[in-house]
């Protein structure tokens, strides 16, 4: 039990110290829910720096530090690694692999899209949760397809099983989706998810804030994982600023002039025209600023003779 457990925090990014120390304070039995809640109490913070490269390339990286130092990094930055700039991606694999069922059937290939596109985008952070059930062979009431797809994703450390366990041939199951949620809260990262955690929004304002501000929906078309290209709304980021930790303002867009070719105002005119290129883009008022500053910087070098 204690090295099932010391496995499962290990996976997560948990330091093995941190993870022994609370194991002995709460005991072997200890719920998997209630270690986790007294890690986060004692300020443990996962690490989010091992490398979730293609499986031919795959290098061993050492977990996290139990030091809970001062100015200790969760990312680890590397020159040629993209994690100084890419969101931590948390997947909500069920959620995934129904949607590409059409809720009918548990599709583990749903999954494996969703981490080929984030992997195709540089992201070397990923990790997929689903319930430990799923392992076991499929049922008439629970069918689930191409299941060895969970195996493969596990021996590369991106699919972590959330516990459970039988009880009088009762199956208890560890509630998921507070793993999900806090595993993304803390290394500030993205979830990927149609679903919208409500009761967990009530449960902690931050949670709320950060579930409404970090979830990211997606769709799924002919077997292609689309997220949208606004995950926030037409007035918020695109995609590429909401999967990054540092957004690019987008470029100025000008807006066409009514007029086209037609336009009698030349140069002064404040809006876009196609076809003058090296038109400098300036409204009027920005224009007589410029050439008020020039000359009044002529007056002082004496070149400007303003008497009549």
């Amino acid at each position: 039990v204690h090295k099932s457990k010391l496995d499962f925090f290990c996976k997560l990014g948990y330091g093995k110290q941190d993870i022994c120390k609370v194991l002995e304070n709460l005991g072997q039995e200890a719920l998997e829910d209630d270690v986790l809640k007294e890690l986060i109490r004692m300020g443990s913070k996962p690490q989010a720096a091992e490398s979730q490269a293609q499986p031919s390339s795959l290098r061993l990286v050492a977990r996290g530090s139990c030091s809970t130092a001062p100015g200790s990094k969760w990312f680890r930055e590397d020159e040629s690694d993209s994690s100084d700039y890419l969101r931590p991606i948390v997947i909500d694999g069920s959620n995934v692999a129904m949607s590409h069922g059409n809720k009918e059937v548990f599709s583990c290939w749903g999954i494996q899209l969703a981490v080929d596109w984030f992997r195709e985008r540089g992201h070397t952070y990923i990790k997929v949760f689903v319930p430990l059930w799923r392992k076991e062979a499929p049922r008439q009431d629970s069918p689930i397809a191409d299941q060895h797809i969970l195996e493969e994703l596990e021996k590369q450390s991106v699919l972590v099983y959330t516990p459970s366990r039988k009880v009088k041939g009762k199956r208890v199951v560890c509630y998921d989706d507070r793993y999900i949620v806090k595993v993304a809260y803390e290394t500030d990262g993205v979830i990927v998810s149609n679903d919208h955690y409500r009761d967990l929004q009530n449960e902690n304002p931050e949670w709320k804030w950060f579930i409404e501000q970090r979830l990211l929906m997606y769709s799924f078309v002919s077997n292609r994982f689309m997220p949208p290209d606004d995950p926030l709304g037409r007035h918020g980021p695109t995609l590429s600023n909401f999967l990054s930790k540092k957004p690019v303002p987008p470029e100025p867009k000008w807006q066409p002039c009514p007029y086209g070719k037609k336009c009698t105002y030349g140069n002064k005119c404040k809006f876009y025209h196609p076809d003058r290129p090296h038109q400098a883009q300036l409204s009027v008022a920005d224009e007589l600023r410029g050439n008020t500053k020039v000359l009044l910087s002529l007056v002082k070098e004496g070149k400007y003779n303003h008497s009549p």
